[in-house]
């Protein structure tokens, strides 16, 4: 915990607009990446640099911003199943007048890849969505990732559950058991090579082998 809030010591400041988003998004029980993760991947993404970005899981568009902010030259094409987080992300994105880049799709992943493909390859694919189908998401868009391309996943150790999901409290438990099998089925894909950062609620980076 000591290292962890010496490390939030260290990041930049952010805007007021963004500010307010997260503010926002801690006053409504939103999910949105923590202060370390959101920074470990606008680093990953001032690094490579990605043209066009997959997200998967918009919630208000919070990190679909961040990811341009990291790198304004991107398109990113971002899916949310939820009608309210809909309307808030496209709300969101009008106002930081980023509607151009980011191309907003309304329902549920597993449901629109034909809308997706017709984008072409990814660059990036950022997996933030229901933990219980991360299998799912990765299996259906992996093979829509550029040979260079990188996958990036969050929350893959989801509130420190997933090392023991015995010891988590019981309505988590089978949750992070099916994020411990992500996991697990990442690290046995001998297609890509996987390595998970224990930085904000665990992030996974998987690129192709």
């Amino acid at each position: 915990m000591k290292n962890e809030e010496y490390l939030q010591s260290l990041l930049p400041p952010v805007s007021k607009e963004i500010k307010d988003l997260e503010i926002y998004a801690a006053k409504h029980k939103i999910p949105i990446m923590e202060p370390l993760g959101i920074d470990f991947l606008m680093q990953l993404i001032r690094i490579h640099k990605p043209r066009k970005i997959l997200e998967i899981g918009t919630a208000i568009g919070y990190s679909a911003l961040r990811m341009l902010e990291a790198y304004q030259k991107a398109e990113i094409i971002t899916i949310e199943r939820d009608s309210v987080r809909y309307e808030e992300a496209k709300k969101n994105f009008n106002t930081f007048d980023k509607e151009k880049q980011i191309h907003l799709i309304h329902g549920d992943a597993l449901d629109v890849k034909d809308e997706v493909v017709n984008s072409g390859l990814f660059d990036l694919i950022f997996i933030d969505a229901a933990k219980g189908k991360y299998e799912e998401f990765f299996n259906l868009y992996a093979p829509l990732l550029k040979d260079s391309g990188i996958i990036v996943s969050d929350n893959v150790l989801f509130k420190g559950a997933v090392a023991h999901p015995e010891e988590a409290p019981e309505r988590l438990q089978k949750l992070a058991c099916k994020v411990r099998t992500f996991n697990q089925l990442l690290k046995d894909n001998n297609y890509y090579h996987t390595s998970i950062v224990p930085i904000g609620d665990g992030v996974a980076i998987t690129v192709k082998a």
